[in-house]
């Protein structure tokens, strides 16, 4: 864009580049009394002060002011008490910030302590079932026979528990052996 009176000035499309934001993002903090470009007819043009405005505009956001403290810190600087208050204001906003950022750390750490605590006991559980299982398998005097309900009931050797049979229609209490109206 041409210079005027020897100032530089940017269109809104130069500006948009410059800072990687959208001319929508632009248009809105326009909207919002963040930045005040110059108009000419429909187009707008910016100045090194609105150029420095929106630097700052994208820094607080970067670092997570909302955009009411952000308009506060912008606005300081032409008002009083001036560059002095607004840094007074930034740094208490930044230590603010600053000790959310630290809780979210703390919350986060914490968080992912008891990952790593569940992970440890998950793997460990795992890891016992699963011998489990191999030794289920691999157990030589372990028989399988089959059951009068077809479900596989699995058996140690060849001598039962007390007090059940070990015939092959299945692993039933003696008592249960016989008709439950009478003898058999």
């Amino acid at each position: 864009m041409a210079r005027r009176s020897g100032t530089r000035e940017w269109t809104i499309a130069q500006v948009a580049e410059e800072f990687g934001v959208t001319h929508r993002t632009i248009r809105y903090y326009e909207d919002q009394g963040l930045i005040s470009p110059e108009r000419r007819g429909t187009q707008r043009v910016f100045h090194p002060r609105d150029r420095v405005r929106l630097a700052l505009v994208l820094r607080g956001k970067r670092i997570g002011l909302d955009l009411e403290k952000i308009r506060r810190i912008v606005d300081m600087y032409d008002e009083s008490p001036g560059e002095v208050g607004q840094l007074r204001y930034l740094l208490a906003e930044v230590a603010e910030r600053r000790a959310e950022l630290e809780q979210r750390r703390a919350d986060i750490e914490q968080t992912l302590a008891e990952l790593d605590d569940l992970e440890t006991r998950c793997r460990a559980d795992l890891a016992e079932l699963e011998g489990r299982f191999r030794d289920s398998r691999a157990a030589p005097d372990r028989e399988v026979i089959a059951t009068a309900g077809g479900a596989d009931v699995a058996r140690r050797g060849s001598s039962s528990k007390p007090g059940r049979s070990s015939s092959p229609g299945g692993d039933r209490d003696d008592e249960s052996a016989s008709s439950p109206g009478g003898d058999q």
